[in-house]
Formats: structure tokens, sequence, C-alpha cells
């Protein structure tokens, strides 16, 4: 048995779908961003490996700060979302549990 359109499960479940749906595009948009970073970089270590091989200062090469920035790109756009799932994310659910119940358990149609 279907939702009635403008019930309350209805109503609960549409509004689940936007914030998940809000989620996903986050997460796509951040996924695609480390990517291409990543991959970025390991273009640069199979098709310029000279340029990586460019000393910055004695003993530092491009290729060391480039991989060093490939890994704070992680950290900040694991940030990104952590600052994103609290400001966005986290008080959608809230506001759902709160207009929509405090997940109680239902049967799901089993009897």
């Amino acid at each position: 048995m279907s939702p009635v359109h403008g019930s309350p499960i209805s109503d609960a479940l549409q509004a689940t779908r936007v914030v998940a749906a809000q989620r996903w595009r986050i997460a796509a948009l951040l996924t695609t961003g480390m990517v291409l970073v990543y991959f970025g970089f390991i273009a640069l270590v199979a098709f310029q490996p000279q340029f990586l091989a460019t000393l910055v200062s004695d003993g530092l090469s491009i290729g060391i700060v480039l991989g060093a920035c490939v890994i704070v790109s992680a950290w900040v756009l694991t940030w990104l979302y952590i600052s994103w799932a609290n400001r966005v994310y986290d008080p959608a659910l809230a506001a759902l549990k709160a207009a929509h119940g405090h997940g109680e358990p239902t049967d799901h149609g089993r009897a």
C-alpha cells in the first residue's frame, strides 16, 4: 500500500527524499572534486615527470609539494562535507524527526 498524497506519511517521505537528494548532490560534487585532484596528480606523474622533478628548494620538488596538496585537499573536502552536514543536513533531519515523529517503529504493512 502506497502512502496517500498529502498524508503525513507522504509528506514525510517527500521531505526525506529532498534531504537525501541534497546529501547525494554534495557527496557527488565533493567526490568529483577529489577524483579530479587525485587523477590530475597521477596524470602529471605519468606525463610530466620532469616537471614534478623541478626543485622548489634544496631537497624539495614540485612533486612533493603537489603530493602534499593532494592529501591536504582530501582534508579540506572532508571538512567541507562535515561543515555542510552540521549546518544543513543534521538540522534538516532533526526537523524531519520533530515534524513527523521520533522514529517510532512501524510494521511497514506486515501483519
